[in-house]
């Protein structure tokens, strides 16, 4: 059977999101096409990043052995591991779990999207200061559901606007898909990213915070 490169597994919080708040079980796979410039999690990326190799029924025995229902599949970059329909499908044949997919909206998401309605897709777009904006696939804004996310990671100032045009033109603030904004840790002052919600009003458009680099130490691994 395929094995997965797991590089974290643990259960912690959402940090961010929907569920910000709510227990979840967190599988971290290896590896990532993209290099941001502010990337947290980069060490994950490395070619040779210890990790342990795990089938899609291992994995779904640690997670549902958790307890836990919602469950964030994350990396890295799932979605780049050709395999990993194989563990979206084994994962949502639990009615009871739900499942998260974190994607750095490189990688069309349609062909997933329809595996199971348990899961849900948090679709990042990179903006400008991420370095990344030009693997950026647009077409996941017309495939995002309601129960899906959106999310733009600002920089600076910059990343702001960018951010407010884009909304704009794919009409982002009416979309099914919710909406969020939030800062490459450390990089902008929460209070100047809603004072530029304010100036712009962007209605429906909800900004977050990491929560759990405000309760933890910001790199701290396993949160």
């Amino acid at each position: 059977m395929y094995k997965f490169k797991v590089v974290e597994k643990f259960v912690s919080i959402n940090g961010e999101g929907k569920r910000a708040g709510e227990l979840a079980c967190f599988i971290r796979l290896a590896g990532c096409n993209l290099h941001c410039n502010y990337c947290d999690t980069a060490w994950a990326n490395e070619p040779h990043v210890a990790c342990e190799l795990m089938t899609s029924d291992e994995i779904y025995e640690y997670v549902v052995g958790t307890k836990v229902q919602n469950v964030t599949i994350t990396g890295g970059e799932p979605l780049k591991d050709e395999n990993i329909t194989e563990l979206l499908t084994k994962l949502s044949s639990n009615e009871y779990l739900r499942i998260e997919v974190e994607t750095n909206g490189s990688i069309p998401i349609t062909k997933f999207g329809m595996i199971a309605d348990n899961i849900t897709f948090t679709i990042d777009y990179k903006l400008l200061g991420s370095g990344m904006t030009s693997e950026m696939r647009i077409e996941n804004f017309e495939t995002a559901r309601r129960k899906d996310t959106i999310k733009f990671v600002v920089s600076n100032h910059a990343d702001l606007l960018q951010t407010k045009n884009i909304i704009q033109m794919y009409g982002l603030d009416d979309n099914s898909a919710t909406v969020y904004i939030s800062s490459a840790f450390a990089e902008m002052e929460p209070k100047d990213i809603v004072q530029f919600m304010i100036e712009n009003n962007m209605n429906n458009i909800k900004y977050q915070l990491q929560m759990h680099k405000y309760i933890w130490e910001s790199d701290r691994k396993g949160v």
